[in-house]
């Protein structure tokens, strides 16, 4: 699955305000309920803070990717997040977070979610992406770097 498929333009927000991590992830959920039907922004965040409780998705280098399974839903929906200033998320290598990719899909869709998740991550790890996805000025730049499917994937 392409990414652009998952992220849509409206799930994606440039210098948000994040003041913590769990209302980094009430904003997701907010983001993201639109887009699943019969889901609600609760159903989203408990999933997301379910998973954080198993270990923080904070990747390293200033990126979280939180990511849950829903039980009802019949898509997976991406929210791609770059914030103003960069919030505490219990990453893996303790520094501050700045891009967060969050990623729901549903919860017969184990595999798919794996591979998505990796993508994610391939993606995140490239610093020229990475980097524009930074100094993105706004919803839709953040949105047109992240799907640029060209530079053999990287970020352009």
């Amino acid at each position: 699955m392409q990414l652009s498929e998952l992220l849509s333009p409206d799930c994606t927000k440039c210098a948000v305000e994040g003041a913590s991590k769990k209302r980094l992830l009430e904003a997701i959920s907010q983001i993201a309920a639109p887009k699943l039907v019969g889901i609600t922004r609760h159903d989203i965040f408990e999933s997301l803070l379910n998973r954080e409780r198993l270990g923080s998705t904070g990747i390293g280098l200033g990126i979280a990717i939180p990511h849950g399974r829903l039980a009802n839903a019949t898509q997976p929906v991406a929210v791609l997040l770059t914030l103003e200033k960069p919030i505490e998320f219990d990453a893996i290598d303790n520094q501050p977070v700045d891009i967060i990719f969050a990623l729901l899909v549903p919860e017969s869709e184990h595999e798919n979610h794996l591979q998505t998740l990796a993508a994610v991550a391939r993606r995140m790890n490239d610093k020229v992406c990475t980097r524009a996805l930074r100094q993105a000025e706004s919803d839709k730049d953040l949105y047109d770097i992240f799907v640029d499917e060209s530079n053999d994937g990287s970020c352009s």
